[in-house]
């Protein structure tokens, strides 16, 4: 046998062996995620241990801590990268309200984070925000001890207690004295001519008198708000980097049930004689308060400086427990990397896990990652971030040039599960953003790292919105699909390995155009 042929023959052999071995590591994934699929047991941690998780917290520090504890249990290499500080921290307690009255309940309601709590059990009477500076003078003196109703209905966010909060506020304040003025003569022509004119409307904003009132001495604001009830953030606090505990805000921000909201309105704008008990136990830490992005990794085998990355975001707001935005995405990932790992795979390129930080404030952690591994971002083959939901993945639209690519990948998902077919589309090449968007993802698109996403659906009809709890205090483990989430953490790892192993990196302009 010549050489020629001889070379021939070792690089068959050695390609078979590699093909082989890469099929048995496919089966090994399959086979561990039907019997022994964890996603669940990550998110039942996640969520129900640490709770919700916004930066700045203990809730986010410790689930960062115990993240890293299992990628290590699993054999992974995982560290802590700095992504930015917070000049104040926020840790949410327990919180209550009741209505003692004739007919008393207790109350639905929450509160942004970062903003104040009861100082303890406080109880007071109630009454409704005035909107001109005679209103506030007539009833200045019962404000003190007072819980007071404003107006508006509540979108999550507290009212702003900035010096330029306070500046818009007494813009509105002197266009309604002369609103008032204008007033004053339709009564007075009204008494005078025996007519019915009707007054003029005042300008209107929640809290036109915050300050005022907060000087005055009330207990807190109290605004009407849809269910499931929405709580956000307070900017002010968490971007501000002046703030410190002298500036903190000091007046609770409630956000009240609608119909409880309208029911105590009516028995305070009929003067009846009841109140309100809050126990709001929102807690401040010292700063400055760094947060950090959760990385792992599987190095390549191959091309180790070619890259492919799951993420999801670790943080969450904390009037629920974080378990669909994002704990639907972020414990998948996490599953994926177990599962690699205990299948022994070995990519050809560097499979990166990431757990942003910060998402929820303004895509942070995200933005940290991509200042930070600048050098990395040309040579990624695609980010799969999961942030929609606990959806099952049921296809992906690629390029027409990897179909074929893709379609080999999707032989092995389609061996997971029957019910769930898995769809190789063609995706049209889409302009390269150049703003970001609701997710991690954006930040990446904008660099020109593809950002090619799983589709996902809910197959079975378990009729999940997404709507009902983004954001809102229905965010809750229970809310998760566990059948979608075991899906999803196995496709997950596949893809990613699927990928790493292509014959070439997919390049930024396979997915997006220039303009």
């Amino acid at each position: 046998m010549n050489v020629r042929k001889l070379i021939l023959l070792s690089l068959f052999s050695a390609t078979v062996l590699y093909t082989n071995a890469q099929n048995k590591t496919y089966e090994q994934i399959i086979e561990i995620a039907q019997q022994d699929n964890q996603v669940m047991k990550h998110l039942d941690v996640l969520t129900n241990r640490f709770g919700g998780r916004p930066i700045g917290s203990d809730a986010y520090d410790n689930a960062g801590d115990w993240a890293l504890s299992k990628f290590a249990e699993w054999g992974i290499k995982a560290q802590k990268e700095e992504a930015g500080q917070l000049p104040v921290g926020f840790n949410r307690g327990p919180w209550f309200g009741t209505l003692l009255a004739e007919n008393g309940m207790n109350l639905h309601f929450v509160t942004p984070s970062y903003t104040s709590g009861t100082k303890g059990l406080q109880r007071g009477h109630v009454v409704i925000e005035p909107k001109t500076k005679s209103q506030f003078d007539q009833m200045k003196g019962c404000l003190n001890g007072a819980w007071v109703l404003v107006t508006g209905n509540s979108t999550g966010w507290p009212v702003d207690f900035s010096e330029k909060g306070d500046s818009l506020r007494a813009i509105l304040i002197a266009e309604n004295e002369e609103i008032e003025k204008q007033n004053q003569a339709i009564r007075k022509e009204n008494r005078e001519n025996g007519t019915d004119n009707p007054l003029l409307p005042y300008k209107d904003a929640p809290a036109l008198f915050y300050k005022e009132m907060r000087d005055a001495g009330i207990l807190g604001i109290i605004q009407s708000a849809k269910v499931p009830l929405t709580a956000l953030y307070d900017r002010n606090v968490a971007f501000d980097p002046t703030m410190n505990f002298d500036k903190l805000p000091s007046t609770p921000d409630i956000k009240l049930d609608e119909e409880q909201y309208a029911k105590i309105y009516k028995m305070a704008k009929e003067r009846r004689s009841f109140e309100l008990e809050f126990d709001i136990r929102n807690h401040f830490k010292m700063g400055p308060v760094k947060y950090h992005n959760i990385v792992a990794v599987i190095p390549g085998a191959k091309k180790p400086d070619e890259y492919v990355l799951l993420s999801g975001h670790l943080d969450a707001f904390d009037v629920a427990t974080g378990g669909v935005d994002d704990g639907s995405g972020v414990t998948p990932v996490m599953e994926a990397a177990r599962l690699l790992a205990a299948a022994k795979a070995k990519p050809d390129r560097t499979i990166v896990f990431c757990l942003f930080a910060g998402e929820e404030f303004g895509l942070l952690g995200a933005k940290a990652y991509t200042e930070t591994h600048e050098e990395q971002l040309g040579k990624i083959s695609n980010l799969f971030n999961r942030d929609g939901g606990p959806t099952v993945p049921v296809g992906i639209d690629v390029p027409q040039n990897r179909v074929q690519d893709f379609e080999k990948i999707a032989e092995q998902i389609r061996k997971l599960n029957p019910d769930f077919p898995f769809k190789v589309g063609t995706l049209t090449p889409r302009p390269q953003p150049k703003g970001m968007g609701g997710t991690d993802a954006s930040v990446f698109a904008m660099k020109g790292v593809p950002t090619m996403h799983l589709i996902t659906a809910d197959s079975k009809g378990y009729d999940f919105s997404y709507g009902e709890i983004w954001h809102t205090e229905r965010d809750l483990y229970n809310k998760s699909i566990p059948e979608y989430q075991e899906q999803a953490a196995a496709v997950m790892a596949i893809m990613a390995l699927g990928v790493a192993n292509l014959d070439s990196q997919v390049k930024g302009n396979e997915v997006y155009t220039q303009e």
